[in-house]
């Protein structure tokens, strides 16, 4: 039950009572005297949007691209119409063995979780929603409405199939508008001036003549590869088998497009309904189906194949570009070294990411600013984000230093020249003395930003220092000599 206008009302009803002639939108003080021992409980409807979430994650067995349709608040009782399903199959009928043979099988998959269904398909989501509540029944549970004939299928259905809300389908219904034939033999003059032009839209939209934009929960990937058995199966060795299917499957599609994984979903289809995946991602784009199997080897440890898995898929959620590279005949060696590193590194990399977990496996980003604490930022090996980036900094910089400390260090300097270099610093209660220095180099303060603000708002002058024991430092001079004001020494690092 929901409060709708200050009443109350049914929300939904199961099949028992509405064989009891209780009917969604029907006030709660006539549903009882229908039947006074009605059992009520109230509307939960961020709890229902959670399970149709997760069923549309269940229903990409069938297709990659689901979206939920949410409780629309339509009806000429001012209840609510109850939610679903878009499932966009495009492509994927042939897998099934047709479009009847298909919604035949969801329909009889959603039996087999204890929920009934009604499937309507049609070349608009208009029409299949319209065919899906209005059009079907227990005897036949789906109707597929061939291309060119949608105006025939939707001639018969009442007005409440174009989800208008209940006024509209209330003002039609006093005019003798009842039915979507009659609004297809009505001058549409009218019609836009007496209601607006929601009817008009809706019209044209299940009829195919409005766009009528439907995003999915998740992007469907570009690269998607299934395989379905005929009997359950649960055993690990039969699990791995199917994913070296998979791969060498994907990754020939990878190669014939021109590109790389960045992540792989696989994802396990069990025979009760729920789903299990499993996710890698690699620092690199990667179609080698051996290197990609050797990640998921750890993932799959834990996985319960439940009462049995009945489809496996496996997509490429990221992808990148990937050129071939000639590697060299016997006896050549045509692929640079720098690139064959930068491949076992890659591999390494998407191994420890998988062993220790993304967030542990870090590597620096350049990011744009001159100030040494600004310059990068530690961001995941395989992040998405990871990629090159536009900027480089100077073309010729000074070297930096291997350890950069997180917190400039105050010291005390000694100078005998105001701008040159120190000859002896003291850090930590300890004395230096300094045998070689080169700088300075200066960085200017960047002026122009607001939040986060560097230390100070002066110029600071670096200078790589050696102490006589051999050790290289970091060190710099934050601001200019002032007879006012002398200038403070950091230290910011070694070298070395």
């Amino acid at each position: 039950m929901t409060q709708v206008h200050g009443g109350t009302r049914i929300a939904a009803a199961n099949p028992a009572a509405e064989a009891a002639g209780i009917v969604p939108g029907q006030p709660l003080a006539d549903a009882r005297a229908l039947y006074p021992g009605l059992a009520v409980h109230p509307a939960a409807p961020a709890e229902d949007l959670r399970a149709l979430d997760l069923l549309a994650g269940a229903c990409t067995r069938f297709t990659p691209w689901t979206a939920v349709d949410p409780v629309w608040g339509g009806g000429a009782m001012g209840g609510s119409l109850g939610a679903g399903l878009w499932l966009d199959i495009t492509g994927c009928a042939h897998l099934f063995g047709g479009e009847a043979a298909l919604l035949e099988r969801l329909i009889g998959w959603l039996g087999r979780q204890n929920i009934s269904a009604r499937a309507g398909l049609a070349d608009t989501p208009g029409a299949a929603w319209a065919l899906a509540r209005h059009a079907t029944n227990d005897s036949a549970p789906f109707i597929i409405a061939e291309p060119g004939t949608l105006r025939r299928h939707l001639a018969g259905l009442p007005v409440a199939a174009l989800r208008l809300e209940a006024a509209v389908i209330e003002g039609l219904d006093r005019l003798g508008l009842r039915r979507i034939g009659d609004l297809l033999e009505m001058p549409r003059g009218p019609l836009a001036k007496r209601f607006g032009g929601v009817v008009l839209k809706r019209l044209d939209q299940a009829l195919g003549q409005a766009d009528e934009p439907i995003s999915p929960r998740r992007p469907p990937p570009r690269h998607v590869a299934r395989l379905a058995f005929a009997e359950p199966i649960g055993r690990a060795e039969d699990i791995a088998a199917g994913l070296d299917r998979l791969l060498d499957r994907l990754c020939r599609g990878l190669e014939a497009a021109g590109e790389g994984a960045r992540q792989l979903d696989f994802i396990l289809y069990r025979a009760d309904g729920t789903t299990e995946r499993r996710t890698v991602g690699t620092s690199r784009p990667s179609r080698d189906p051996r290197h990609l199997a050797r990640l998921f080897r750890d993932k799959l440890d834990g996985a319960d194949p439940g009462f049995g898995i009945e489809i496996m898929a496996l997509a490429a959620a990221r992808t990148n570009n990937l050129d071939e590279k000639q590697t060299g005949l016997p006896g050549w060696t045509l692929e640079p070294a720098k690139d064959v590193n930068q491949a076992d590194t890659a591999r390494l990399v998407d191994r420890l990411s998988g062993k220790l977990g993304a967030r542990n496996v870090t590597r620096v980003r350049p990011v744009e600013s001159h100030l040494p604490e600004r310059a990068g930022r530690a961001q995941s090996a395989i992040s998405a984000s990871n990629t090159a980036s536009d900027w480089k900094g100077p073309e010729r910089r000074p070297p930096r230093p291997v350890e950069l400390l997180p917190q400039p260090l105050p010291i005390d300097v000694m100078a005998p020249v105001p701008d040159g270099p120190p000859v002896m610093f003291r850090w930590r209660r300890r004395q230096y003395q300094v045998a070689r220095a080169e700088g300075p180099e200066r960085i200017a303060p960047e002026w122009w930003r607001t939040e986060g603000a560097p230390l100070s708002r002066d110029v600071r002058d670096y200078y790589r220092l050696e102490d006589e024991g051999g050790k290289r430092y970091w060190v710099y001079r934050e601001g200019l000599y002032r007879p006012d004001r002398p200038p403070a020494w950091y230290l910011h690092g070694f070298f070395a």
